[in-house]
């Protein structure tokens, strides 16, 4: 069985960093996309970044880009989301997800995304 599990997050002052994992189990997504998206309470789920198979090719929203960085490491299959200058608009709950093609390309939209973790929690206070 295909599973997701994020961790790392946490209670974090405004201006600090935070670095998420998301450790895959069940078969390796070495040679498939994978990206970070966020749900604050009361919004809908948005798109943070996206990585391809090899880490060659990221994107970012508008809103993380300079402050949030995301990587992966296949050896280990985890993807991290490592996030700085973090302020109280990025408290949210954050998802991993993966796409089950293999060498597909990233995206942001949710729907293309296949197998998703229960999300971990973020919480920047002022």
């Amino acid at each position: 069985q295909v599973q997701l599990l994020e961790s790392g997050g946490g209670l974090v002052q405004a201006g600090g960093s935070l670095r998420l994992s998301c450790a895959a189990s069940g078969r390796t997504f070495s040679l498939n996309a994978m990206g970070w998206f966020r749900q604050a309470p009361g919004k809908e789920r948005e798109f943070v970044a996206a990585i391809n198979w090899n880490g060659v090719i990221t994107d970012y929203s508008d809103s993380v880009k300079g402050r949030f960085t995301i990587s992966r490491d296949n050896a280990k299959n985890t993807m991290y989301l490592q996030m700085s200058s973090l302020n109280p608009e990025d408290t949210a709950v954050y998802y991993c997800a993966t796409r089950s093609a293999r060498f597909g390309v990233i995206s942001r939209l949710a729907g293309s995304y296949d197998y998703w973790g229960q999300g971990t929690q973020v919480i920047v206070s002022s």
